[in-house]
């Protein structure tokens, strides 16, 4: 799995939800949905985000919180959507 694509999703991460000054990291394994970086409406955001980014249609029932919970997560399921992860 190229790590320019954990690295889009950690930033990307980092820019949208956490505050400038927060001091909290953010890696492959950071729980996102369970430590509250991300929550419902923002997960929402983040699949838009995956979606036009990798050209890819991630189905709605595949979109639960445990599949966005880590980076980790989120690349095994763009892993089933498209073949440049």
């Amino acid at each position: 799995m190229p790590d320019d694509i954990k690295q889009t999703i950690i930033e990307y991460i980092k820019k949208e939800y956490l505050d400038e000054d927060s001091t909290d990291e953010v890696t492959e394994n950071t729980q996102l949905i369970t430590s509250g970086i991300v929550d419902s409406f923002s997960m929402v955001s983040l699949k838009m985000f995956l979606e036009k980014k990798f050209n890819i249609k991630i189905p709605d029932e595949k979109a639960t919180p445990e599949a966005f919970d880590s980076v980790n997560n989120i690349i095994k399921l763009l892993k089933e959507f498209t073949q440049e992860v």
